[in-house]
């Protein structure tokens, strides 16, 4: 996994919401309203719906998604952060992101349950 260009962090650190577009079983595209942060150069996305969330589940399954923001299309491979420390620092970055406008969502966004589905975004390599 490779780390992301800037302005690709600059795009998912600016944007309020990004869109996050996983495949469906029947083979159409599921797009979702989601939050993204970018902390220690690298960005990260959780899953409000904790690991209920189904683009939650595809991304993981799938080791990658789609997000759509400003106009572009991106492809990111996806893994799971257990980091706690570096957990941490994604809940700070929520915080100082959203609290301000949304506070009980972001509180959501940063309990022990949402913050076990943070995935870190990386560049999409090619798959053997």
């Amino acid at each position: 996994m490779s780390p992301l260009d800037q302005s690709t962090l600059d795009l998912l650190d600016e944007k309020i919401e990004v869109d996050m577009l996983t495949p469906r079983r029947d083979g159409s595209m599921s797009r979702r309203p989601i939050w993204s942060v970018v902390t220690d150069g690298e960005a990260y996305v959780r899953s409000y719906r904790g690991k209920e969330g189904a683009w939650y589940q595809r991304a993981l399954a799938d080791g990658h998604a789609t997000i759509e923001a400003a106009g572009r299309t991106i492809e990111f491979a996806v893994e799971p952060e257990p980091d706690p420390e570096i957990n941490e620092r994604v809940s700070d970055a929520f915080r100082a992101k959203y609290a301000d406008r949304e506070p009980g969502p972001t509180e959501a966004m940063v309990s022990p349950e949402v913050s076990e589905t943070t995935l870190r975004l990386t560049t999409a390599e090619e798959s053997a």
